[in-house]
């Protein structure tokens, strides 16, 4: 059973028991500010709306898959997702922790440090650019920036809203992928945060399969050849080989789209992100679009 989500009534109370105020005064409690995140979404969610996280998970891994927004460099660096390092946890003494349903085996132990929030985007039976946009606003009203939230999702909406607008015409259906290794690559279907983004901003998912919870399919590359029209984005990073291996490889060299230059790589975006990683997404779409067509 998952654990009943803490909402703001009750995480400020536990707050104020913890300060030894009496209970009388609970609108003078301090809303959360050392907040320590499980999760990369969660944490680049906060950094939208204008809070450094105390401590990320995998920390020192952010940069090769997030690409931006950067992390501030004194966050602290609490280790991999499934072990996260209580003593260093506890050492940095957070108001909050935000975990997700991947990391709810860790918040038992962690909720003896601190009150522990979970805010899911992924796996919520829900496509995940619009449970983003809900987390950021329920974000916002645990942290009392209910405003600063509301401003957040509207001017990556706007964002959005712009790149529609930059798009050359009749571009083509996408085939968005990151390799796994030189013969498997994960693409992604309309129900991932690619999918959403690219949507959203007037774009055609070619791929129509099946998906996980996290909205990929991993796929073998010989499986990527009925998409013949399709314009192949590849999202950084791969392993080191794939490029010039694939470069050798008569399985690839000889798919349409490899054929006739249909394929650019795009920089790293997270890939299980949130609100700002599907704004630098259709970016970087739009971007390679407008080269392609040029």
């Amino acid at each position: 059973m998952p654990r009943p989500k803490l909402h703001r009534r009750a995480l400020l109370a536990g707050l104020i028991a913890a300060a030894g105020l009496p209970r009388a005064v609970p609108a003078a409690a301090p809303f959360p500010r050392r907040i320590a995140c499980f999760d990369y979404a969660l944490a680049e969610t906060l950094l939208l709306l204008g809070v450094e996280p105390v401590a990320v998970m995998s920390a020192a891994d952010w940069p090769t898959w997030t690409g931006e927004p950067p992390l501030p460099p004194g966050v602290a660096d609490l280790g991999a997702s499934q072990e996260p390092n209580l003593e260093r946890l506890a050492a940095i003494r957070p108001d909050l922790i935000l975990s997700t349903d991947y990391t709810a085996m860790v918040e038992p132990a962690a909720a003896r440090i601190a009150p522990v929030e979970r805010l899911s985007i992924y796996g919520a039976a829900s496509d995940p650019l619009p449970r983003a946009r809900e987390v950021t606003l329920a974000l916002g009203d645990m942290l009392g920036l209910a405003h600063r939230a509301a401003d957040a999702v509207a001017g990556v909406d706007a964002q959005m809203a712009a790149l529609r607008d930059r798009l050359p015409p009749n571009p083509p259906p996408l085939l968005m992928v990151a390799f796994m290794d030189t013969r498997h690559a994960r693409v992604f279907g309309r129900a991932s945060l690619f999918g959403n983004a690219v949507e959203q901003i007037g774009l055609r998912n070619a791929y129509p399969g099946e998906v996980n919870p996290w909205g990929f399919a991993t796929v073998g590359v010989e499986e990527l050849a009925p998409f013949a029209d399709a314009f192949l984005l590849s999202i950084d990073p791969a392993p080191a080989d794939t490029w010039p291996t694939l470069a050798r490889s008569p399985l690839w060299t000889e798919l349409p789209f490899v054929r006739e230059g249909r394929v650019r790589r795009l920089a790293p975006v997270l890939t299980f992100g949130a609100m700002s990683s599907a704004a630098r997404c259709a970016r970087l779409v739009t971007e390679a679009l407008a080269e392609q067509a040029a």
